[in-house]
């Protein structure tokens, strides 16, 4: 009887083996095909001077890497992504917490302001956009209304500041719905007994917010830090649409830079290389931001 049941145990583990690897062999030949391969012939890729009109692909090694590390153009590029990715991020993520409070407040109308905040995340990308080049433009628009009110509003896509200023706004009210959502879940989530017991011992509104509600919401924080911060780094119809990366190149941040070598200049070599820095860009901001989750993120196991 031992063997039999040992016997069938077997079968039953087996059985279980090939369920379980059929179930996740989707996720991943997905991840192999669509990640893994395309990240590797990437990096072959930037190892050549590929040119597709020229029909020529030589081998070249680090030389793209070598340009990169004498590339105004690239410098230029990384800081304009720098200013884009910290206004994106601090903006984006303290507009996002507020409404999510005001929301959680369930005040009249609560409804309408989460539609009305939440909207442009389903709207399509370049519509949205196209309706704020509109808005920016030097007569009418914003500045139109600014007129009536006796104030001269800048050339918002024309000035390198107010370029750059724009250009977070429009993304900031593109996708601050989504995060709000986030967080709007998370404070819903907080124990009400908790500030209630915080109350009585005579906590203020913003000590059980800084004391209770932050901590308790923390990996929320952490979660919208990282798709934000990604996603400020991924930024390419709005430039392309409102400034083209310009005045000069003061909002050809890094994936436009990329753009610009590869579709127009047809430096595919080079661009591959430029495409491998972003990856590690990005690659080495998730890890910080995963390995600092342990001294201010709670609830960790």
């Amino acid at each position: 009887m031992s063997t039999v049941a040992a016997r069938r145990s077997s079968v039953a583990a087996r059985r279980d083996w090939a369920v379980g690897y059929t179930m996740v062999a989707p996720v991943v030949l997905g991840a192999v095909v669509f990640v893994v391969v395309p990240l590797v012939m990437v990096a072959w890729y930037s190892l050549h001077e590929w040119n597709v009109l020229a029909g020529t692909f030589t081998f070249v090694g680090g030389e793209n890497y070598a340009r990169m590390a004498a590339d105004p153009g690239l410098r230029d590029a990384l800081l304009a992504s720098l200013w884009f990715s910290i206004g994106l991020v601090v903006l984006n993520i303290s507009l996002a917490l507020v409404l999510a409070v005001l929301l959680d407040q369930r005040l009249p109308g609560t409804t309408t302001f989460r539609t009305f905040f939440f909207s442009p995340v389903i709207v399509s990308l370049v519509a949205w956009t196209i309706v704020w080049s509109f808005l920016l433009q030097p007569e009418g628009g914003i500045n139109g209304f600014l007129a009536q009110v006796g104030v001269a509003g800048p050339n918002w896509l024309r000035g390198e500041a107010t370029a750059m200023i724009a250009l977070i706004v429009v993304q900031v009210f593109k996708n601050v719905g989504l995060n709000m959502i986030l967080f709007l879940a998370a404070l819903q989530g907080v124990p009400e007994e908790l500030h209630e017991a915080a109350r009585l011992d005579g906590a203020g509104a913003w000590r059980r917010f800084r004391s209770i509600t932050l901590p308790l919401i923390s990996p929320t924080i952490l979660l919208v830090s990282i798709i934000t911060v990604v996603g400020s780094l991924e930024v390419f119809a709005q430039i392309d649409v409102l400034t083209g990366g310009g005045p000069g190149s003061s909002t050809t941040v890094l994936v436009y830079y990329l753009f610009q070598q590869a579709f127009r200049f047809n430096e595919f070599g080079y661009a591959s290389a430029i495409s491998v820095l972003l990856f590690v860009i990005v690659l080495a901001l998730t890890l910080l931001q995963w390995q600092s989750r342990r001294r201010w993120v709670f609830h960790e196991v």
